[in-house]
């Protein structure tokens, strides 16, 4: 098989990256033999994820980079990462908001790439403490042609607060506007998740922000690629079984598929055949009803 018939090389780093994190380390040779390709492509590809500052290259292969807890990186450093992953993601959790419902989007790269779905969702009231969602749907509005908002448009509240590295408003003020509202669904990124840690963050006034947007929640939907599972960070905010559903990517393997299922009700795997009917979220109940 020639090079250009194999893998798109954002698959092929992808799963490059797995490898190294599952096993602890790879060589280039074993690299070649594994993805079908040259010596030079695999040295690309390590010299691209060591960049990116995933991996750590050394004599003969890559190791994974070891991370502090409190890491935390910034908005456009997270949006390079797995973005067909999060793009998969994002149209797969926009089937789960029902028309005429009040959602609520965390901070994120992955609930970024959702409200970009969820512009096609009529009548929503969106609260948000992400600058960058709020910047979507604002600028849908006022590109609608007329300087008018379409019909249908989503009403949004930006949260107050303090501004992250990743663009979300966090800390007291957030908190106060979040406590006294109630969402039917929340879609909620997170910078790990893991069996034993649940939800986590390396942000300690992000985790209490999320704290609070998790209790105002009557559904809570988890948005996060593959490579979020086994990551922990500084604090935690919810445990597994608070979620109600795990929208992730296929390239989610199934023994940590099997191990998922274990802790959490609902395992939604964007990519995958289709298979039972995902059902939206519970509408509010129409005026009179």
């Amino acid at each position: 098989m020639s090079e250009n018939q194999n893998l798109l090389a954002e698959q092929r780093r992808a799963l490059i990256l797995d490898e190294v994190r599952r096993r602890g380390g790879v060589r280039v040779n074993e690299l070649t033999r594994k993805l079908n390709v040259s010596d030079m492509t695999i040295r690309r590809d390590l010299d691209a994820l060591a960049r990116q500052g995933l991996i750590e290259k050394v004599h003969g292969g890559a190791v994974p980079v070891v991370e502090a807890s409190t890491h935390e990186p910034g908005f456009e450093a997270k949006s390079a990462l797995e973005p067909s992953a999060k793009e998969e993601i994002a149209r797969a959790a926009a089937a789960l908001a029902a028309p005429g419902s009040a959602i609520a989007l965390s901070g994120g790269t992955t609930t970024y790439a959702l409200a970009r779905h969820l512009l096609d969702v009529p009548d929503l009231t969106v609260v948000t403490n992400s600058v960058r969602v709020a910047d979507v749907f604002h600028d849908a509005r006022h590109t609608a042609g007329g300087g008018g908002a379409r019909p249908g448009a989503a009403t949004v509240v930006l949260t107050g607060g303090v501004r992250t590295p990743s663009d979300s408003l966090v800390g007291p003020v957030a908190d106060r506007a979040i406590g006294s509202l109630h969402f039917d669904v929340l879609f909620l990124g997170v910078h790990g998740i893991s069996a034993e840690a649940g939800l986590s963050t390396p942000n300690l006034a992000e985790a209490e922000t999320n704290r609070r947007l998790v209790r105002a929640a009557r559904r809570i939907v988890v948005v996060a690629d593959h490579t979020k599972w086994g990551t922990v960070g500084l604090s935690s905010f919810a445990a597994l079984d608070e979620v109600d559903t795990f929208v992730t990517d296929a390239g989610l393997a199934p023994e940590l598929r099997a191990e998922i299922g274990e802790h959490l009700p609902g395992l939604l795997v964007a990519g995958d055949a289709p298979g039972d009917p995902v059902e939206p979220a519970d509408a509010p109940p129409s005026p009179g009803a």
